[in-house]
């Protein structure tokens, strides 16, 4: 094969600096989380609200929170990456224009967290509207014959059994975040994939780069699992989804 092996090379200082290629792929790995994190929490937030709104009975809303999902669904992250950090600044007014290019700070941080953020609400915001309306008619029926408002009826009767219902896709959600993340790096964001690229570049160790790279995203993927596995199996409730091994 003629390959040069060299495992040590994580430990190695890069060319001309004091860093190890060890502490970039560090510092990438800790951008990757704080940006699936963070729009994680976006994800989730925007994502229920707008498939619950979307089992309304108010049409204008419904078609509202449609329009969003099949517009964050059906555009390739990568384009919207492209969208958000290049021609959503260029729509502006100017001297906001002029704040977000120049001196925003975390411009690349920002512009990730919330394109990933939006990019996954859509997909959730369909999980959420799937679990309500897998829900027997007469849960909806029973709540408001009890005087609650249409509000109430969802925040105490659906909601909490439809949540528990989509857990397991929202567990794959949760660990799509964190490879979605990668995507980052053609805006410029720090994160792994971009570090592990600046890695290969200098140090010429493709296969021990990238065979790191792919512990640390599965590391990641693995712990997401076993939250919302931890997650399932306390909430969980005899003779719905989440009660089956």
């Amino acid at each position: 094969m003629g390959y040069n092996w060299h495992w040590g090379i994580y430990f190695d200082k890069i060319k001309g600096g004091e860093e190890t290629y060890l502490s970039w792929l560090i510092t990438g790995f800790g951008w990757t989380v704080a940006i699936s994190l963070c729009s994680w929490i976006i994800a989730l937030v925007l994502g229920g609200l707008i498939g619950t709104v979307r089992t309304t009975p108010r049409r204008w809303a419904v078609r509202l929170g449609d329009a969003w999902v099949e517009l964050f669904r059906n555009i390739p992250l990568l384009v919207q990456f492209f969208l958000w950090f290049f021609v959503v600044p260029e729509l502006l007014p100017e001297k906001l224009s002029l704040w977000v290019k120049q001196e925003m700070p975390a411009k690349e941080f920002i512009t990730a967290t919330v394109c990933l953020g939006l990019f996954t609400s859509a997909r959730i915001a369909e999980q959420v509207r799937a679990g309500i309306l897998s829900l027997p008619r007469g849960q909806r029926l029973a709540g408001l014959a009890m005087g609650f408002t249409l509000p109430q009826t969802y925040r105490y009767v659906l909601l909490p059994m439809a949540c528990r219902i989509i857990l397991p896709p929202l567990t794959s959600e949760f660990m799509n975040v964190f490879k979605n993340s990668s995507v980052a790096f053609a805006i410029g964001v720090l994160e792994l994939t971009f570090q592990a690229r600046q890695m290969q570049e200098d140090s010429e160790q493709g296969i021990e780069t990238y065979l790191a790279v792919t512990v640390l995203y599965f590391i990641c993927a693995f712990v997401a699992n076993r939250m919302m596995v931890w997650i399932e199996n306390r909430t969980r409730v005899p003779g719905y989804i989440t009660a089956a091994k």
